[in-house]
């Protein structure tokens, strides 16, 4: 069978089986559960397919092992947070107080369930690009992988700073400063932890389209080709997953605001200077 058909049959018992969950135990955090782990599938399909095929799988293997060690990081980093012992993002909890009941299953659905399982498919799809462009290993493939560890290191601490503030607000009580993190990674980005994410996977893009490149392909089909449908769709998902996120932080913490006037909000960047405190007038 070919190994995109596969995927594709795997990503739709994975979806079933999301919807189905959600409705049965009326937990709708199940993609969420899923979404570390799927990619790794149907990454090791492509490379499982390169490797019975007799073909030179040295890119697809190290596609695969790259994805792999991104989906262990966030599966631990999502277990500890306890998002496997059936606590529901909050979020989802919060959307559902807002919306009619059936509104929102129309949103789980279409949305949580239907278009996050087909994003997981599309972001991979670079693994089918490298599997039809068999070219040998190059530098740039080499660059861009070494690129993608230094991406994952970035995430790995954004998310330990991230887990040691909310440890020591917890100890403190729940209380702790203006009750967000501002300092370390987060001094230069509001959510340093989703840009590194959404930086992994443009750089797999790249190692898909550098094997497209290789194989003589130009740069519209080749450098540039459909499989860029993955990312983009991903980093628009998480530009609105974030807008919606502030939108709860800014509600709850007062000192939000300015922190969102002088920080980036994804992107890192030297902060803003801050707002200078008015004077009292001298009578």
């Amino acid at each position: 069978m070919d190994a995109l058909a596969l995927v594709i049959i795997v990503a739709a018992v994975a979806s079933a089986a999301c919807w189905l969950l959600s409705l049965i135990t009326r937990d709708t955090s199940w993609v969420d559960r899923a979404w570390s782990i799927v990619p790794v599938v149907y990454v090791w399909i492509f490379a499982a397919d390169a490797l019975a095929s007799g073909l030179d799988a040295t890119r697809l293997v190290i596609m695969a092992v790259l994805v792999t060690a991104w989906g262990v990081r966030l599966t631990f980093n999502f277990a500890r947070k306890g998002g496997y012992t059936g606590n529901e993002d909050y979020r989802w909890a919060i959307l559902r107080g807002r919306l009619p009941a059936w509104l929102f299953q129309v949103f789980n659905l279409l949305f949580i369930v239907a278009f996050q399982m087909t994003l997981l498919v599309l972001i991979t799809l670079p693994a089918d690009v490298a599997l039809r462009s068999p070219a040998p290993f190059t530098a740039w493939d080499a660059v861009f992988a070494v690129l993608f560890v230094a991406l994952l290191i970035g995430e790995t601490i954004a998310d330990q700073q991230q887990w040691n503030f909310h440890q020591r607000k917890k100890a403190a009580g729940g209380t702790l400063g203006d009750g967000f993190l501002t300092e370390g990674l987060f001094r230069y980005s509001r959510h340093p932890n989703f840009f590194f994410e959404q930086a992994q996977w443009w750089v797999f893009y790249a190692i898909g389209a550098t094997a497209a490149v290789a194989s003589g392909a130009g740069f519209m089909g080749g450098a540039v080709n459909a499989s860029i449908i993955g990312p983009v769709l991903l980093t628009a998902l998480f530009i609105g997953s974030t807008i919606f996120t502030e939108s709860i932080s800014a509600s709850r913490h007062p000192a939000y605001a300015e922190y969102q006037r002088r920080t980036s909000m994804i992107v890192p960047w030297p902060p803003r200077r801050s707002a200078p405190r008015s004077s009292s007038p001298v009578h």
